[in-house]
């Protein structure tokens, strides 16, 4: 008997070979040695300095053996983003913005390097794309001629209602 093969491959389980597309490239990777942080934002490898470091806190023989903890760095002036977003970035960062204009990212959360490293990274690319997003401007309004109509009335309302608390005036 024979046996079913899925749809798309052959016997030794490999796929078809009349695939056209190229497998997708992940998400961090836009070129050889560049990282994407954002829709149209990448950065060489090399403006990035990822460092292990020994991580505090309970943890046990783990956490006194290994460098755990990640501590991301890069100078925000290393992004080609415009200065809107550059404003909004330095922003966003707080206190992680140094005065050299250095941000630094730890990640200390996960047990193993290679899951922090990539915590940190995911977190540099959260804060790069809210940064690159521009705020919608608001628009002024004014109440309109019945509201304020309402608002006038229900005034009234009330002052009738305090002034009708009050003893009445002897005089």
């Amino acid at each position: 008997m024979g046996c079913v093969q899925p749809h798309g491959t052959d016997r030794d389980g490999h796929g078809a070979s009349e695939m056209s597309e190229e497998s997708p490239k992940p998400l961090t990777e836009t070129e050889p040695g560049h990282i994407r942080l954002a829709p149209g934002v990448s950065i060489p490898e090399g403006e990035i300095t990822m460092k292990a470091v020994r991580s505090g806190g309970p943890g046990g023989q783990n956490v006194n053996k290994r460098s755990t903890k990640i501590e991301l760095r890069l100078l925000i002036d290393a992004l080609n983003l415009p200065p809107d977003a550059r404003k909004r970035l330095v922003r966003l960062a707080g206190s992680r913005v140094t005065q050299d204009g250095e941000l630094i990212i730890t990640s200390e959360s996960e047990r193993s390097q290679k899951r922090n490293r990539e915590e940190a990274l995911s977190r540099l690319q959260e804060l790069v794309a809210q940064a690159i997003v521009r705020p919608k401007p608001r628009k002024p309004t004014k109440p309109s001629r019945g509201a304020k109509e309402r608002r006038l009335q229900d005034k009234r309302e009330q002052s009738e209602k305090k002034a009708a608390r009050r003893p009445p005036n002897r005089g």
